[in-house]
């Protein structure tokens, strides 16, 4: 019997670790579709428009000079202040927007999941992408600013662990796809989660090395810097800065780490994602 081959056989995944990627491949018009979506719904009708992608960070940097450099005194391991906490901004920003937006994915695409079929797995993909157009034009700012210090002889240089940039953004966009699922998935049932998101990550960003370094955590609090240490965005932001600015607490083993957490959260929010995602709309 002939098969047109214009014919789709929509149906229900047989392991939770099925991704489909070749259905995602397939629709990743879609994906672009999505991502051109989130970009252009996100500053419509704003007078500055993409111009908050350099206004947020710059504005961030200024108050975190101000209040942890100049106010507080807090070490920045002999870096320019203002471009050690860009450094922590920059990094941080890409990984809670991938984590915040895909937290609340489900929630937010009820009216479109419970009408039409694709790949689900396309949504929070698009947020990934589309966050990662923003970290672009933060990485150039933060490089202005490099220029800038460079220019007028300031102490930091650059290292061969900037090589492993590329690591350093897959590690965190990974990371805040993974947790973003799983949280996503749990809001499902739970909606007060969606409430504590954000509020949580603000949080979660004072366990990480943004506005301190490592070393000084672990001198002047050891009995707490195990928290910022082992948080797995502590040694990506740390390579981060070792990268660019030559200073940093980086070592292999706390990359190795960070990089075996992510997995473990990625694979986790797979399984959880594809298990919500064939009864979520009763629930959502």
């Amino acid at each position: 019997m002939q098969v047109n081959e214009h014919e789709w056989s929509i149906e229900a995944k047989s392991s939770l670790f099925d991704l489909k990627l070749n259905e995602v491949w397939a629709y990743r018009d879609l994906l672009w579709l999505l991502v051109r979506r989130d970009f252009v719904s996100f500053y419509k009708q704003t007078i500055l428009g993409p111009l908050w992608f350099f206004i947020q960070p710059l504005f961030t940097t200024i108050i975190f000079t101000f209040i942890f450099g100049n106010l507080a005194g807090i070490s920045t391991d002999g870096l320019p202040k203002p471009l050690f906490y860009m450094a922590g901004i920059t990094a941080w920003n890409y990984f809670a927007d991938c984590l915040t937006k895909t937290s609340t994915v489900f929630k937010d695409n009820a009216n479109i999941f419970g009408k039409v079929y694709f790949p689900r797995l396309i949504m929070p993909l698009s947020i990934v992408v589309s966050n990662l157009v923003r970290f672009a034009v933060q990485m150039i700012l933060f490089l202005m600013l490099m220029g800038y210090y460079y220019f007028i002889g300031a102490n930091f240089n650059i290292t061969w662990a900037i090589a492993l940039f590329p690591v350093v953004i897959i590690l965190m966009a990974l990371l805040g796809l993974g947790l973003g699922m799983i949280i996503s998935a749990m809001t499902t049932k739970y909606r007060d989660l969606a409430f504590l998101v954000t509020f949580g990550v603000q949080l979660l960003m004072y366990a990480t090395t943004v506005i301190y370094p490592l070393s000084t955590a672990i001198e002047k609090y050891p009995a707490y810097a195990w928290i910022i240490k082992y948080n797995p965005m502590t040694p990506i932001i740390e390579t981060f800065r070792y990268g660019f600015l030559g200073e940093a607490s980086f070592s292999w083993n706390s990359l190795g780490y960070a990089t075996g957490v992510t997995f473990i959260l990625l694979i986790l929010g797979v399984v959880i994602f594809n298990k919500v995602e064939r009864n979520f709309v009763d629930t959502v």
